[in-house]
């Protein structure tokens, strides 16, 4: 490790340290939210740039859209990603973006922090209680509701899903409301949304046609990549994507690539690569099935409302797994190959609960 990477571990650690306690006191008690429509601006912290963490703010998003009609959302994040994922999204005013590398961007970093304090928020929302940077976000703000993430030992969810990293923000954030005097919904948790167009599908069914030589035949969609340990093996994979081609001969099968533009099967099936996420999206909304890895991948599949298979091999799958749509999350060291064709089958079977309409 870096003298870099060793000095950003340390102020991680640190900054997690000094931010844990900010917001715990009930420095709100007795605050009373009596008109919705007085919240017209909230700031949505989640100072992280990795496609998938931003991809399961959107039930939140979508939430406190919902919750107060009448307001515009900055969204404080890292990263170029944010603006490409919410670009439909109506209620989002801007994004604000926090560089990932703060001693080499020290001028950027303070016009951040100004612009939040600048800003006559009327509500502010941390979206992960362990995030050190969106604590002090919302600490920093002048908005008059300030909500850190956190929920009290003595009110835990009892819901089956809280543990979901996309569902317990909205859960935490209904039950935040309670303490203003509202009532706490019990909807069901929107799924994620990239919120894709009728051209963008369109769009992404003509490049389909292309990958596919039979354009009678459905798609099954793969992605053989992950980062660090979530990647599964080339054994696996090879072994995988063989039975895969047995058993599904009326279908066809192709494979995205990642970023890095590398295939665990060696390249053997119809590729694509592109680097503009909305447009794998598009593609990926015009199959019938998504298998692949825990990872951003996985997560913009779920987003576009395509059902999901997941493979988790160490990663948290009550945390992590996509829902919605016939989705599931599949710990591989607990299934075999039948097992899979069993889901697989009855994915495609029920075919989708929800989808977006088909471009012709």
């Amino acid at each position: 490790m870096g003298v870099l990477n060793k000095i950003n571990v340390f102020r991680r650690g640190l900054m997690r340290n000094l931010t844990k306690n900010i917001g715990k006191p009930k420095s709100e008690s007795g605050i009373i939210l009596v008109d919705k429509t007085e919240i017209k601006r909230v700031l949505i912290c989640r100072p992280n740039a990795r496609l998938g963490n931003l991809l399961l703010i959107s039930p939140l998003v979508k939430e406190v859209a919902e919750t107060f009609p009448n307001c515009k959302i900055d969204l404080f994040v890292k990263g170029p990603l944010a603006p490409i994922i919410f670009e439909n999204y109506d209620v989002v005013y801007k994004t604000i973006h926090l560089p990932k590398k703060p001693f080499k961007n020290l001028l950027e970093y303070i016009k951040v922090w100004i612009s939040i304090r600048k800003q006559p928020y009327d509500m502010a929302i941390n979206v992960d209680q362990n995030s050190s940077s969106g604590r002090l976000a919302v600490r920093f703000s002048k908005a008059k509701y300030k909500f850190y993430g956190d929920l009290e030992n003595e009110h835990q969810q009892t819901k089956s899903d809280y543990d979901h990293i996309a569902k317990y923000p909205v859960y935490n954030f209904r039950h935040y409301l309670t303490k203003l005097g509202l009532k706490e919904s019990n909807k069901i948790v929107e799924p994620i949304d990239l919120k894709l167009t009728p051209f963008e599908l369109s769009e992404g069914k003509k490049i389909l046609s292309t990958l596919n030589s039979n354009n009678s035949k459905k798609t099954i969609c793969i992605f053989t990549f992950a980062t660090g340990t979530k990647c599964l093996s080339e054994d696996w994979w090879e072994n995988f994507y063989a039975s895969l081609k047995e058993q599904y001969t009326d279908y066809n099968i192709i494979e995205i690539l990642p970023i890095e533009n590398v295939s665990q099967i060696a390249f053997k099936a119809p590729t694509f690569y592109s680097k503009d996420i909305r447009e794998i999206g598009s593609l990926i909304a015009n199959t019938e099935i998504f298998i692949g890895a825990d990872s951003g991948m996985m997560h913009l599949a779920s987003s576009v409302q395509t059902p999901t298979v997941g493979l988790f091999s160490v990663s948290n799958i009550k945390k992590y797994e996509p829902y919605d749509n016939c989705s599931v999350g599949v710990e591989v060291e607990n299934c075999s190959k039948n097992d899979y064709f069993k889901i697989v089958n009855g994915i495609l079977n029920n075919g989708r609960l929800k989808t977006y309409s088909k471009a012709v």
